[in-house]
């Protein structure tokens, strides 16, 4: 089985994934497991200017959850 990467392909994507990391703090304060592996794989594979707007967004509403994320260098 060839496995799909995961990857944004809107601005509402990125959002969806933003309010899920800032639910999941709210609720288990850390940022793990496959949540963590699938917003990594969607960082590496999206596009750069959704890749910004995740960082962006995560630094105004949740920016203790940029430590679990790896920023790639454009």
């Amino acid at each position: 089985m060839v496995d799909v990467p995961y990857r944004w392909n809107s601005r509402r994507d990125v959002d969806e994934a933003v309010v899920v990391v800032m639910n999941t703090m709210d609720s288990e304060h850390e940022i793990g497991g496959w949540l963590m592996e699938t917003l990594q794989d969607a960082i590496n594979n999206s596009d750069p200017e959704l890749v910004m707007h995740f960082f962006n967004e995560l630094e105004k509403h949740r920016p203790e959850a940029l430590r679990y994320f790896a920023k790639p260098e454009f």
